[in-house]
């Protein structure tokens, strides 16, 4: 049958062309975690001029994901990978931006669904975790309190979205461990502030007895 073959060589283009689009669409996806990946990873190492750079390329790859997928092809712009790829793009400009302590970006500046805005920023309070264990390590550092109440103000803003998974794409799980992260890294804090306190009455007292010697 004619017609057939001429339907069936259209569906095939249409197959061909959608699966190179699939392609690049997660060849672009890959390389957006990476460069999130990096960005998180430089600026725990307080390099901000790298974490800058790999975030600016990162946005490039996620306004292209979207630009190129979302009017026309839908179906490839909503899939998993393309929205957990911007998901960690999200966690990565929120991550940075906390820790530098400037405005966070909205899902426009982003070019981010909401699902993928919120869901990144509930996975930043393990990165923010990380950082206040890191600002511990040698003792006490009041910046850990500016970031603790930065987790306490995400997770008051994400219990509040209480719609669906179909919805917000996981949001509630999400949510649920965040609060074991902050109980936690509170229960830090106040552990290495006590030990603070007391090695600060310590020396005082050392100093009192070394000017009570004759």
């Amino acid at each position: 049958m004619r017609a057939l073959d001429i339907i069936s060589e259209e569906i095939r283009a249409d197959f061909e062309n959608k699966t190179a689009l699939r392609d690049d669409a997660l060849r672009d996806a890959r390389q957006c975690i990476k460069h999130a990946s990096l960005a998180i990873r430089a600026i725990h190492r307080n390099d901000e001029a790298e974490a800058l750079q790999e975030l600016a390329l990162g946005k490039e790859l996620a306004k292209q994901l979207r630009e190129s997928l979302k009017e026309a092809h839908p179906e490839l712009y909503f899939a998993g990978y393309t929205q957990d790829a911007i998901k960690e793009y999200c966690e990565a400009e929120l991550t940075v931006a906390m820790i530098l302590d400037k405005p966070l970006p909205t899902p426009a500046d982003l070019n981010a669904e909401s699902p993928a805005y919120l869901n990144g920023l509930a996975e930043t309070l393990g990165e923010l975790r990380r950082r206040c264990l890191d600002l511990l390590r040698p003792g006490y550092n009041t910046e850990v309190e500016r970031l603790l109440d930065l987790m306490d103000e995400v997770y008051t803003h994400l219990v509040t979205m209480d719609f669906p998974d179909a919805i917000t794409e996981g949001l509630r799980r999400r949510t649920d461990l965040a609060r074991g992260i902050i109980e936690r890294t509170r229960g830090d804090i106040t552990v290495a502030f006590r030990e603070n306190e007391l090695s600060n009455k310590l020396d005082r007292l050392s100093e009192q007895l070394n000017k009570q010697q004759p």
